[in-house]
């Protein structure tokens, strides 16, 4: 990882932080943990389950989603459409964030 301060790509660890070789900044371990946050601004991970808090129109599908449904074992990934996951019913969805809230 690169220096925040200076941007000179040598680092190295020690007591739990970064130092950058060049100009000694020392900065805290980003957390390889990849998370979203809900509604209500609770930290999503990998495998909660969260629920729909609003009707949501599902293109291509003859209905739509339906608040309160419960949808488990999410899986976080990268873009605008931030969750996938499984709904019953309706197969491979991908989900924003802002839709959903922490079960």
């Amino acid at each position: 990882m690169n220096c925040p301060s200076c941007g000179f790509e040598y680092t190295y660890e020690e007591d739990g932080k970064l130092v950058c070789s060049a100009c000694q900044f020392t900065w805290e371990k980003e957390s390889e943990e990849k998370f979203v946050l809900d509604s209500n601004n609770n930290k999503l991970f990998d495998g909660d389950a969260v629920i729909i808090i609003k009707d949501l129109k599902v293109k291509g599908a003859s209905s739509d989603l339906k608040q309160g449904t419960k949808v488990a074992n999410i899986r976080i990934v990268d873009g605008d459409h931030n969750i996938d996951c499984k709904i019953p019913g309706f197969g491979q969805m991908s989900l924003k964030s802002e839709f959903v809230k922490k079960a």
